[in-house]
């Protein structure tokens, strides 16, 4: 490429980095978010397996510049505080759900729905509660990073009838404002590997058919769901 370098408002591709980590049975997807002409990075929910996660860093040859955090359930911000403490950098996670869950960590920022840059890499967090009341996805690119606010076959748990209706107006976002070529990567898979397009995933999903908060609500807090299947991680 030649010329004057691009200025930052035309941000690069991202390289996504998936990383499968596990612990007894549960399995999680980290992800690793780099900027390719800077090798600035952010990684998203860390958990388990940090040999796994620093691994990926050295492959990529990337500086961490930030962590991202979905909510702060256990299994997303298991690794945070370590990886933050050692690498020097912050925690971001929306003011919300630092309200609600209490989660504290040195470098930790709250954030609202301001975008802002790591390398040319434009990190826009998108506000999602249904889940946690302040779950956030980050939109980087064309890619969706969704925690556990949607995955490719279904959506998180929602404790009661109001988180229902909050994860329905938040999927209902999500249908308004990604693109069809949005990829989504999400915190667990079911079956399918994360960065399904979301024209796919927004055909083939069940909780994205529904066009009322009521018939969404009853449908996801149906009685009879097996917690066996519902956690059965790929």
């Amino acid at each position: 490429m030649s010329g004057n370098p691009l200025p930052r408002s035309m941000p690069y591709a991202p390289e996504v980095g998936v990383l499968r980590t596990a612990r007894g049975s549960m399995t999680n997807y980290n992800y690793l978010v780099t900027d390719p002409s800077t090798r600035r990075a952010v990684l998203v929910d860390p958990a388990w397996q940090a040999d796994v996660i620093e691994q990926a860093l050295d492959d990529a040859n990337a500086g961490l510049d930030g962590i991202l955090l979905t909510h702060a359930h256990p299994d997303h911000i298991d690794l945070a505080k370590p990886l933050a403490t050692k690498y020097g950098c912050p925690l971001w996670m929306s003011r919300e759900e630092i309200a609600a869950s209490g989660f504290r960590a040195p470098g930790l920022v709250g954030i609202d729905e301001n975008a802002w840059w790591v390398g040319r890499m434009l990190v826009k967090p998108l506000l999602t509660p249904g889940h946690t009341p302040g779950c956030v996805c980050y939109l980087i690119g064309d890619n969706l990073f969704t925690g556990d606010v949607l995955f490719a076959e279904g959506c998180g748990i929602c404790p009661g009838v109001d988180a229902a209706h909050q994860m329905f107006d938040s999927l209902q976002r999500l249908k308004r404002e990604l693109r069809p070529q949005t990829r989504i990567y999400p915190g667990h898979s079911f079956g399918k590997p994360p960065g399904q397009l979301f024209a796919d995933v927004l055909q083939e999903n069940i909780y994205l058919q529904f066009r009322d908060r009521q018939g969404f609500a009853a449908f996801r807090l149906r009685p009879g769901q097996s917690r066996a299947k519902l956690f059965t991680f790929h």
